[in-house]
């Protein structure tokens, strides 16, 4: 239990003694991070609304397979993307592997299916009177993007929050692509893993605490911005 605590009191030590290693490897892990979020929003909003929207032979099979791809295990995807960018995989003359740009290309592919997913499925359940009331008032298309975009702004926002965390927290990918390079490479949930297993419990305890401040500091602000929403519904029907 001692060294627990120690390693506690230590992990308080190096967060305020504003280590230089330990601050770069957060603003690492949050630019790889958030990064890899907007990407994947780029690409998994448009495509669940659009999906969400559309009926197509197979819908049922895709929902499916979107379903399973937002529980693919990290290693699973760290490993295909190491495949691909290693210097006799397809695209090895790129030179990505064992760098940021690979790292975000792995969370890039974990997170887009939870955006994806998550938009679909309230896209599909709410957003086709949405449109179909867009077009009937004679709003064009792109009018009618950003009026389902707007009232589906919680559900892209609970699927934003949702995939930063995933981006964050996960390791298995960033391992693999990255390479945990100190000065380079190193994130938080590496840094955690390697230090843990050097004994070294103070500088694993100290970027946890970091991690559980930034999913408090998430799942903060979607709540007060999910009660806005809720006490701005009240007070329109009111």
């Amino acid at each position: 239990m001692d060294y627990i605590i120690e390693g506690i009191i230590e992990g308080f030590k190096l967060l305020i003694g504003l280590d230089q290693d330990v601050y770069r490897i957060i603003g690492l892990s949050v630019f790889v991070s958030s990064l890899s979020t907007l990407l994947a929003a780029i690409i998994g909003v448009p495509l669940g609304i659009y999906t969400g929207l559309k009926n197509f032979p197979l819908k049922t099979t895709y929902a499916r397979l979107v379903y399973t791809l937002m529980s693919l295990p990290p290693v699973v995807v760290g490993l295909v993307v190491a495949l691909f960018l290693s210097r006799k995989g397809p695209l090895g003359f790129m030179g990505f592997l064992y760098s940021p740009t690979a790292m975000i290309i792995a969370q890039t592919l974990l997170v887009t299916p939870i955006i994806v997913g998550n938009v679909f499925n309230h896209t599909k359940e709410h957003g086709l009177t949405v449109y179909n009331l867009g077009k009937t008032l004679g709003a064009g298309r792109l009018e009618r993007f950003f009026l389902l975009l707007s009232e589906l702004r919680v559900a892209v926002l609970i699927a934003l929050v949702s995939g930063l965390g995933r981006a964050i927290s996960e390791v298995g990918a960033v391992m693999i692509v990255g390479g945990n390079i100190q000065g380079s490479t190193r994130v938080m949930t590496s840094y955690i893993a390697m230090n843990h297993n050097m004994g070294n419990y103070g500088m694993s305890i100290a970027m946890g605490m970091v991690l559980l401040v930034i999913a408090f500091l998430l799942n903060s602000i979607l709540y007060t911005y999910m009660e806005g929403e809720k006490h701005e519904t009240i007070h329109t029907k009111s």
